[in-house]
């Protein structure tokens, strides 16, 4: 399936201001959801006292995937979302007011 020009950049770099995740985004809805997401994760990390190396060995993502999701480098997928959400049971998804 083709990315299209929308994803050939990270979703860090729609920032129009401010430090990733908190940092007010450009109209770029994709990257939105992947703020929201980067933002819900840290939370959950730090409410449940994990690091990213324990959440890798209880949702089977790699350390890799999961640091490149919390920093903005990457779009997440639906699998990695989905397996982050169940290890950690708690949503990640925002849905779609972002």
């Amino acid at each position: 399936m083709p990315q299209g020009d929308a994803r050939r950049l990270p979703p860090r770099a729609y920032c129009a201001g401010g430090a990733w995740p908190e940092a007010v985004m450009e109209e770029h809805h994709g990257a939105r959801v992947a703020q929201a997401v980067a933002a819900r994760l840290k939370a959950a990390l730090e409410q449940r006292g994990w690091s990213v190396a324990r959440l890798s060995r209880e949702s089977g993502v790699a350390r890799y995937t999961i640091a490149k999701a919390l920093a903005g480098e990457a779009w997440p997928d639906l699998l990695t979302i989905a397996n982050l959400e169940k290890a950690l049971a708690c949503d990640l998804w925002p849905g779609r007011n972002v």
